[in-house]
């Protein structure tokens, strides 16, 4: 029996074989995460239906069981049909999460491109579909090292 808020085997067993700069993608439900995903990642499906579950609900479960180096997110457009005036509201959701598991990570928006780039890398083990139906709620943790004493 695990201690940790991370119970679900599949992204357990992926993060206990990952390691330094590895990155864990938790997409939204509207991101690509069949087809913009690095070679060695496994795609884990939690997408039960329209806002269950909520990238910010996986983020506090694996934060419970991970350590995170840097957390990045897709940057918002300033024009079209998907503008947002300003941060949008997830990300306040994300700054909460990591404050009060003990993190000093702040988000790190990057362009939509650079932003998938980022994500197809060798270094991408896992991506966690969810879905949250928010914008720009993708995020990309790396992990950090483990500091036991």
């Amino acid at each position: 029996m695990l201690l940790s808020n991370l119970i679900h085997p599949e992204i357990s067993a992926v993060c206990a074989a990952a390691g330094h700069h590895s990155t864990i993608l938790i997409a939204d439900g509207n991101y690509p995460a069949l087809n913009k995903r690095g070679p060695n990642a496994k795609l884990v499906s939690l997408n039960l239906s329209p806002g269950l579950v909520s990238c910010d609900q996986v983020l506090k479960a694996l934060l419970s069981a991970i350590p995170v180096e840097a957390a990045m997110t897709m940057q918002t457009e300033a024009d079209g049909p998907y503008a947002l005036d300003g941060d949008p509201p997830v990300w306040e959701e994300y700054r909460k999460s990591l404050k009060e598991a003990g993190s000093k990570v702040e988000l790190q928006p990057l362009e939509k491109w650079s932003f998938y780039d980022h994500v197809i890398t060798d270094d991408h083990v896992l991506t966690i579909q969810t879905g949250d139906q928010q914008r720009y709620a993708n995020l990309l943790l790396t992990l950090g090292v483990r500091m036991d004493g």
